[in-house]
This record gives structure tokens, C-alpha cells and sequence, in this order.
């Protein structure tokens, strides 16, 4: 953990939130002129999206655990990040225009579904922010969470026991 370099990760299932979450951060650090490296979990991924359809075909794999994913990556930017302020990214692309943003800025020609290549985080930044499902994972092999020292756990508004009662009222009291 880091007083001079610090990580902060905000993390949770897909739909929970985390996005809405990082823009109010987003909107406090512009506010107080603090200047992030932003990390998006899905630069993550061991696989691209073509790579991965073909493993979860073949090996029946989710995008959820190890396998599929470069938690090792991960702790060794949050690693290098609260020691020096230094460490690599990537991005995920998840649409044409963020593939269009990010090869006119690198000079590459990555379709939606691939990676950008690694580079380095831009010196001067005041803290890492990261945003994504496994920001505070902790495995056999990997452990994420030990680099953090603030970490936002998000849930979604609708809980299991909604869930459950949608479906008891539509399968048992004939609601729609």
C-alpha cells in the first residue's frame, strides 16, 4: 500500500454499477484537479473476444476466472504503481470508436474485440484508478487485493431475494 502512489480500485459484477461509480469519481478528481491513470478491467483478459468464443467453445471456459484472465498482470501494475507511480496498461476495445480513438493515438490498426499494445502510464499521475471485476481478487497463485488501499465493493440494486420473488409471483401467483 502507498500514501505517495495510491491504487484505488472499484470493483463488482457486470451491471452492478462500477461504471456510474467511476464517473462520480471521474467528476470529483476533475473538481479537485486530481489527475488519474485510469485502468479499465477488461484490459485484463487473456483473450481477445475471437480467442476467447473459440477457448469457451472448446474448453468450456468463463470469462470470470484465472484462466481467462491475467490477474499476475494485474498485481504487478498495482505493485509497481504504489511503489514508483510506474507500471503498464493496455485497453480492451470494446466498440469502432474506441478502436478508431486509440489507433490514431498509437499508430495501430486493432479491431473491437482485440488489444491495444502495453505501454507505460503516463508519468505525474496522483493515483491509479482502477475499475473492473477483479480488482480485489485474491486467488492461490495472485493476490490483487494486497496492492489496494482503497477498495470499492458495488452490488446491483436488484438482490436474490427480488430475483426470487419476480419469479414466485410470475410461476405461483400468475403475475406478469
Amino acid at each position: 500500500m502507498s500514501k505517495k502512489h495510491p491504487v484505488v480500485a472499484v470493483t463488482g459484477s457486470s451491471g452492478a454499477g462500477t461504471t456510474t461509480v467511476k464517473r462520480a469519481f471521474e467528476h470529483i478528481f476533475f473538481r479537485d484537479g486530481i489527475k488519474p491513470a485510469v485502468i479499465e478491467g477488461d484490459s485484463f483478459h487473456r483473450y481477445s473476444r475471437v480467442e476467447m468464443r473459440v477457448k469457451m467453445a472448446e474448453e468450456h471456459m468463463s470469462h470470470f476466472g484465472p484462466a481467462a484472465n491475467r490477474f499476475d498482470k494485474l498485481a504487478e501494475l498495482f505493485s509497481s504503481y504504489g511503489a514508483s507511480g510506474t507500471g503498464q496498461k493496455r485497453y480492451y476495445l470494446h466498440s469502432p470508436e474506441e478502436a478508431e480513438e486509440h489507433n490514431t493515438r498509437l499508430g495501430t490498426d486493432k479491431k473491437p474485440g482485440e488489444f491495444t499494445p502495453w505501454e507505460d502510464i503516463e508519468s505525474g499521475t496522483d493515483l491509479l484508478f482502477y475499475e473492473g471485476l477483479h480488482g480485489l481478487i485474491v486467488t492461490d497463485e495472485d493476490n490483487v487485493a494486497q496492492h489496494v488501499d482503497l477498495g470499492v465493493g458495488v452490488v446491483p440494486i436488484v438482490n436474490l431475494e427480488w430475483i426470487q420473488k419476480i419469479f414466485r409471483d410470475n410461476a405461483e401467483r400468475g403475475y406478469s
